[in-house]
């Protein structure tokens, strides 16, 4: 039976995504969308990659522009108007730093082509909106002024969490941003901040990110049954490096 599977932040994690495919039972039939963030973090960031672009020979997969992905184009670009080197390493950046160390320069170039090709959002016929971040326009993601909101922004999901559930849709004062589409699943913030290690569902949006760049398993979820499967955390499949911790 055909799926459509989201997977969250894997953030160089290559152990963890072969993990969690594996234990999914993903075959090729399954469509794979890939929320953004494959590196910063663990010590296989090329490796997630070259694995990505593996899948996607025999599987349809979309694959979206995290924040940590355009900042990793950048460094390879020698474009740092966008990267403070000190933050970017303190938050993962090191790690894939020397992990490319051992990369060939046309290895390099084919990586930059991939994530050059990432996209800033999919929208699918069901009206269900796949993003890494979010967006700020309240007309929604076609209407963005800032599309590196799109992969930065964290507002969409702070308004999630603290929307009162019992507030009606149809008040004046319901937030637009989540009349717009039927479901919203984003990354990028970790659910691990609220003290959980599972999907979670706030409003119509869902978050994937299970924390796997820190101490939280990576996840992968079947988009219409809501069934999920995860890997161990990351520090158990990584005992010997420290991920983002």
């Amino acid at each position: 039976m055909k799926r459509t599977l989201v997977i969250g932040d894997i953030h160089g994690g290559l152990k963890a995504l072969r993990q969690v495919l594996e234990r999914a039972v993903v075959t090729n039939e399954d469509t794979l969308i890939f929320l953004g963030d494959y590196v910063d973090g663990w010590s296989e960031s090329p490796q997630v990659i070259d694995f990505l672009m593996e899948v996607s020979r025999t599987n349809e997969c979309i694959f979206l522009r995290g924040n940590h992905d355009e900042l990793l184009l950048d460094w390879m670009l020698n474009d740092n108007k966008n990267i403070d080197e000190g933050m970017w390493f303190k938050h993962g950046g090191k790690a894939t730093v020397l992990a490319y160390s051992c990369v060939t320069n046309e290895k390099k170039h084919i990586h930059m082509e991939f994530l050059r090709s990432l996209k800033d959002f999919y929208l699918d016929e069901q009206n269900r909106l796949f993003i890494h971040a979010g967006f700020t326009n309240i007309n929604g993601v076609e209407h963005e002024y800032f599309p590196r909101m799109f992969y930065w922004d964290r507002s969409l999901w702070e308004m999630a969490l603290a929307l009162n559930e019992s507030f009606p849709k149809d008040s004046l004062y319901y937030p637009k941003r989540f009349t717009l589409y039927d479901e919203i699943y984003i990354g990028h913030t970790p659910v691990t901040k609220i003290n959980e290690i599972v999907p979670i569902n706030k409003a119509c949006v869902w978050n994937v990110d299970t924390g796997a760049a820190f101490m939280g398993p990576l996840t992968l979820m079947d988009i219409d049954t809501k069934q999920f499967w995860q890997s161990e955390p990351l520090y158990e499949l990584y005992f010997n490096e420290k991920g983002r911790n």
